[in-house]
């Protein structure tokens, strides 16, 4: 009798490059209901962003994005989170858990700008996305009304993390390719 045992899922993720942006907009126009301009695929490849801007592969196969800036107010640096999805089918395995590890883990760490928060719109219908922030510490700060223009309810929450310098040692490190 033969006992098989099942390695760990591989969950790695990679810089965007020009040479995988095709795999970006593929993976954008099945996951959110909007169509993102030429400028955006432009900003998410720039060297400032790198560590905020990532393919999520499951045993190397690419199931997942995320997308963020930096933003400067005054004196201030926020990131905000532009995009953040995960295929259907490879949904509840803990990447969108470790995608956010990784953005908060790399926000903290980041020197210069230091990041003071991170933050993001979510549709007020999207109680599911809310709930996931929310575990990982995120805390509605307002309501944009009429933040989406296309799509329907049109009206956003805010949800805001405030960056600490102890964030930067998070637990759940996942190999970057």
């Amino acid at each position: 009798m033969s006992v098989t045992t099942r390695s760990q899922p591989r969950v790695s993720f990679a810089s965007l490059t020009p040479n995988n942006l095709g795999t970006v907009r593929k993976l954008n126009s099945v996951l959110f209901p909007i169509k993102y301009s030429e400028k955006f695929y432009h900003d998410i490849v720039q060297p400032e962003v790198e560590e905020f801007c990532k393919l999520v592969y499951y045993n190397d196969v690419p199931v997942g994005t995320f997308c963020c800036r930096l933003e400067t107010v005054g004196e201030q640096t926020k990131l905000y989170i532009m995009t953040m999805g995960v295929l259907a089918p490879y949904r509840s395995r803990g990447l969108g858990s470790q995608s956010m590890q990784h953005i908060i883990r790399s926000a903290a760490a980041q020197e210069k700008p230091k990041i003071s928060s991170i933050y993001l719109h979510v549709q007020i219908s999207n109680d599911g996305a809310k709930a996931f922030y929310e575990q990982h510490r995120f805390t509605e700060v307002g309501v944009y009304e009429n933040y989406y223009k296309k799509i329907v309810p049109h009206d956003a929450w805010i949800l805001e993390l405030e960056v600490k310098p102890e964030m930067a040692d998070l637990a759940g490190d996942v190999p970057t390719a």
